[in-house]
């Protein structure tokens, strides 16, 4: 058995661990993009447990666990670590209550975890850290059958993690190309076998380097193996509470698989006293129907998602302000909104758009859960809409539709600047919340994203390899051009984006391209494209990418 004091030390050495090799992590990304490191991101996560756990004097393993599971929930950064603090609200969970907990109690604590982790993804992808946690939890509760010793049970869940970890390139191609383990993987290991040296050898692994936080953000990599996909399809949104019932035994994941079968976006939260459920379907009243199977319905609301394509456009510039603590302002309007965003005209742009908090962060940065809950608690609104602008903060953001409690939060899941931006243009205040979501979504669908940047690293895409600082261009997130010019790849991309259907056109050059190589761009774009499309530029300042070019 360990106590609250064991638990603690534990839950800090595996922090530790993973910030001593999170560069190592990094490393394992595959796709050359800068972007926000797996390694770094997750380390960040554990971390904002660690500075709340030092302050924490307990004896009792359930007061520790509650504490890292909330600590962990909001200092969130990326999917990565979105996931990492998911599996350990399983220990939450299973050890609430318990001063002391045996193996079995870490055992079913980990599989509490991973369950909730899988709940959390609309399409959950295999040879990823999810797979790694899950075989890792099962073969732990296996073990408990034969053995209650903590230390046993733990070194079982690190033995199995290693071979779920080694068997990821046989689950995606990506990574065995590339001759690779899934990133989010090996930190979730790492992190395992930091606590495994407190619970068998009552040694705290040192940290060797400096902790994000303290020393700034990094630029870094994107795990393409710790990416999740929604794409939004269906016509009704459909949100409700049900206070559970006691006698009915069913787990609430058999109404998350139901309601995938008929919609998307599901979100399944639950408690011991409520399971909070958002979908997107054709049939709310199956999804209603079925959620009476849990308990009783405390709240139903369901909204049409009218089918609107309005397009426009926007310019000017400003600096983003350095990040500050913010004051809870009271909801007193109807609506306000929150982007994420980087760069000085683009921070300034997202604010002449109406957005009362702008989020610094973006390909270099993600944010933290906290850091959107402060920005929403910030914003003087009734319904607020998050706009995260990244595919790797969106799950940040949707964390804090369970932590806000006086206001509404709406996430429109924009993944880049440009469906950020339109999608703010087609905001209506005159309609209801629902309807704005849908039509800002219709916006943000309708726009194409093209980026120009650097490769971060050597890699190999099709059958072509890229070479570490040459220049790549990007379509919708997929690498479609290579060269040796910052000019020539914007216009390859351009012709690859621009077609007879394009009316507007919006190109937003970075911090590292001067005012009179951004005008030469601009120039170039005109000459070539200006006889039938209105072509905007926009001084974003945005790091990481030379150009953004938005597309309608």
């Amino acid at each position: 058995m360990i106590n609250g004091q064991i638990l603690k030390q534990a839950i800090i050495s595996g922090a530790n661990n993973i910030c001593s090799q999170k560069a190592k992590i990094n490393d394992l990304n595959i796709f050359p993009v800068p972007d926000g490191d797996t390694g770094t991101n997750m380390s960040m996560t554990i971390m904002a447990a660690v500075k709340e756990l030092e302050k924490l004097d307990s004896d009792d393993a359930g007061v520790v666990a509650k504490k890292t599971a909330s600590a962990m929930l909001r200092g969130a950064r990326g999917n990565s670590g979105v996931i990492t603090s998911l599996f350990f609200r399983g220990f939450s969970s299973g050890l609430e209550g318990k001063k002391e907990a045996s193996g079995k109690d870490l055992a079913e604590a980990l599989k509490l975890g991973v369950d909730a982790a899988y709940k959390a993804v609309m399409k959950p992808t295999e040879g990823t850290m999810l797979t790694v946690g899950r075989m890792a939890a099962e073969a732990a509760v296996e073990a408990i059958a034969d053995t209650d010793d903590v230390v046993e049970v733990w070194e079982v869940v690190c033995e199995e993690a290693q071979r779920a970890l080694d068997l990821t390139p046989t689950m995606l191609p990506v990574l065995k190309k590339a001759g690779v383990v899934d990133a989010g993987g090996k930190g979730i290991l790492v992190i395992f076998e930091g606590m495994l040296s407190v619970l068998r050898d009552g040694v705290v692994i040192e940290a060797t380097e400096v902790a994000d936080d303290e020393e700034g953000e990094e630029d870094a990599f994107r795990s393409a193996a710790a990416e999740f996909d929604d794409d939004i399809t269906f016509t009704y949104c459909t949100e409700f509470i049900v206070g559970r019932d006691e006698e009915i035994a069913t787990e609430p994941n058999e109404l998350r698989l139901f309601l995938e079968t008929i919609g998307d976006c599901v979100v399944v939260v639950d408690d011991e006293e409520i399971i909070k459920v958002h979908v997107h379907t054709e049939q709310p009243g199956d999804a209603l129907k079925k959620g009476l199977e849990f308990g009783s319905l405390l709240t139903v609301k369901v909204e049409n998602m009218k089918e609107q394509h309005k397009q426009a456009k926007a310019d000017n510039e400003k600096k983003a302000p350095k990040k500050k603590k913010l004051e809870v302002a009271e909801p007193v309007e109807d609506y306000g909104f929150v982007a994420v965003a980087a760069g000085d005209g683009v921070t300034e742009l997202f604010a002449q758009l109406g957005c009362a908090q702008v989020v610094s962060g973006g390909q270099s940065m993600n944010p933290s859960t906290d850091d959107i809950y402060a920005a929403v608690m910030a914003t003087p609104a009734k319904t607020v809409f998050v706009l995260p602008n990244n595919k790797n903060i969106i799950m940040a953001a949707e964390q804090t539709q369970a932590i806000v409690e006086d206001r509404e939060v709406v996430i429109v899941p924009t993944r880049t600047i440009p469906q950020g931006m339109s999608s703010m243009l087609v905001f209506d205040p005159d309609s209801d919340a629902q309807t704005n979501k849908e039509n800002m979504l219709d916006a943000a669908s309708a726009v194409s994203t093209g980026q120009v940047t650097y490769a971060a690293r050597d890699s190999e895409f099709g059958m072509k390899k890229i070479k570490e600082g040459e220049i790549i261009a990007l379509e919708n997130g997929k690498l479609t051009v290579t060269d040796k010019s910052v000019e020539k790849a914007l216009l390859k991309l351009a012709k690859n984006m621009i077609t007879k259907e394009t009316s507007f056109v919006t190109l937003i050059s970075g911090e590292d391209v001067s005012e009179e190589d951004a005008q030469k761009a601009y120039d170039m774009l005109c000459e070539k494209f200006a006889d039938n499309i209105d072509i905007t530029f926009v001084s974003g300042g945005q790091p990481i990418y030379y150009y953004i070019l938005s597309v309608e």
